[in-house]
């Protein structure tokens, strides 16, 4: 896994210039754990809470639901909060997508947090097109300690707002 370390940056305004605008979704399940996936691609044990990128003409909030039902496959959920901040964070190198091209050095995500209201079978990773190998609930240190190093800040920063939610 690559170790790249970067500085968190955030923003009230939205995304800064040079990443991508972006959704984090926090859905806290039984237990208040949350739900995780391990990403399919070129990182190994490359686990994450579902995120996507926000389609021109949608906002954030239409986003993370649709992101919901396409990484998820379930929209069982029910809003509890939306993240004041904006949250950016560098790709390493290695890992940029090539039809980024020059426009963007990482992403910044605003993050929303749900209450799951559905039973695990609810939860279908081939829904859509699958971006997750397999998924679980997790505690939110759980969660920090299996999350690739460069979304570690932003995962600090999101937990610690969304803190009296996991109480």
């Amino acid at each position: 896994m690559p170790t790249t370390m970067v500085a968190l940056k955030v923003s009230e305004a939205g995304p800064p210039d040079g990443y991508r605008p972006c959704v984090g979704l926090m859905v806290i399940g039984p237990d208040r754990r949350l739900l995780v996936g391990e990403r399919l691609g070129p990182l190994p044990d490359a686990w994450q809470m579902p995120q996507g990128g926000i389609d021109p003409g949608e906002s954030p909030l239409e986003a993370a639901r649709r992101e919901l039902l396409e990484e998820v496959g379930t929209d069982r959920v029910e809003l509890l909060a939306e993240s004041r901040y904006w949250y950016a964070y560098d790709l390493p190198p290695e890992l940029m997508p090539k039809h980024w091209g020059e426009r963007y050095r990482g992403q910044s995500q605003k993050w929303f947090a749900f209450r799951f209201t559905g039973t695990d079978a609810d939860i279908d990773l081939h829904a859509h097109h699958a971006e997750f190998a397999r998924w679980r609930w997790m505690t939110p240190e759980e969660t920090l300690r299996l999350i690739v190093t460069f979304k570690r800040a932003v995962y600090r920063a999101v937990l610690s707002e969304f803190a009296s939610l996991l109480r």
